[in-house]
């Protein structure tokens, strides 16, 4: 039995700002990195093969943070649009996984939106569309990408080029972002269009789907389906609770 590991980035600068980020590079702040450091400890007992992650820095920080707790080093592999290169193991030392990075694991593309304070282009625009751009399966923020183009790009690179690693066996982790890793859970637990509009992934959730001869055989982390607040003001924590 082999495991899928999805991590949602720890919290950025601009999520603790209510800021609406897309593909801007943002890096994590303080709260993110702890973020960070906890998930790595939650994962300490999978030995990962491989790595994937997006073009963005708060996913590879996330990624780096987490192997870092493990006493592991990646090799990052840039490739263009065809399926990544298979590192020979001459290149490899025993800390080492090969990371690949793509755009397509990248955020949600928020359009003239990015960079603007939630709450202002609430007022702006009227909760009830700005609620429509945030949430719903098909709606595009100006100039910006819905979660269905998301879908149309993040599955087929699922499918044809991380789903094989998982097939053959191996322990594969995805440092992602929120609107990424739904569509990634959209595809595999075969959730509707309108269920979909209500999965909230947080910012440090770790998501694991066990598999056995390249099927899904459980799932650990629970799927929320109840976000009921979008606009509640954020309260800054400078640490984590630690849970025994």
């Amino acid at each position: 039995m082999n495991s899928l590991v999805m991590v949602r980035h720890g919290q950025s600068r601009w999520n603790a700002s209510n800021r609406f980020t897309g593909w801007v590079d943002v890096t994590l702040s303080v709260r993110g990195i702890r973020e960070a450091q906890i998930c790595g400890d939650k994962l300490k007992t999978i030995d990962f093969d491989v790595a994937f992650t997006s073009a963005l820095v708060r996913a590879q920080q996330t990624l780096f943070t987490i192997l870092s707790r493990q006493n592991k080093t990646g090799i990052v592999v840039h490739t263009a649009e065809k399926d990544p290169l298979t590192l020979s193991s001459n290149f490899m030392t025993q800390e080492d996984i090969p990371i690949y990075e793509t755009h397509k694991l990248n955020e949600r593309h928020y359009g003239l939106l990015q960079g603007l304070d939630k709450s202002e282009v609430k007022k702006k625009y009227g909760e009830e569309q700005t609620l429509e751009w945030r949430r719903g399966y098909a709606s595009k923020p100006p100039e910006g990408e819905s979660l269905e183009d998301v879908y149309k790009r993040v599955v087929p690179y699922f499918k044809n080029t991380i789903m094989p690693y998982v097939s053959s066996g191996k322990n594969v982790i995805i440092s992602g972002h929120g609107n990424a890793l739904r569509a990634i859970v959209k595809y595999i637990e075969n959730i509707t269009d309108e269920q979909i509009v209500n999965l909230d992934i947080p910012t440090g959730e770790v998501i694991t789907y066990e598999f056995e001869a390249g099927q899904v055989s459980k799932r650990s982390g629970e799927l929320s389906f109840g976000r009921k607040v979008y606009w509640t003001p954020w309260v800054q924590h400078d640490t984590l609770p630690v849970k025994s």
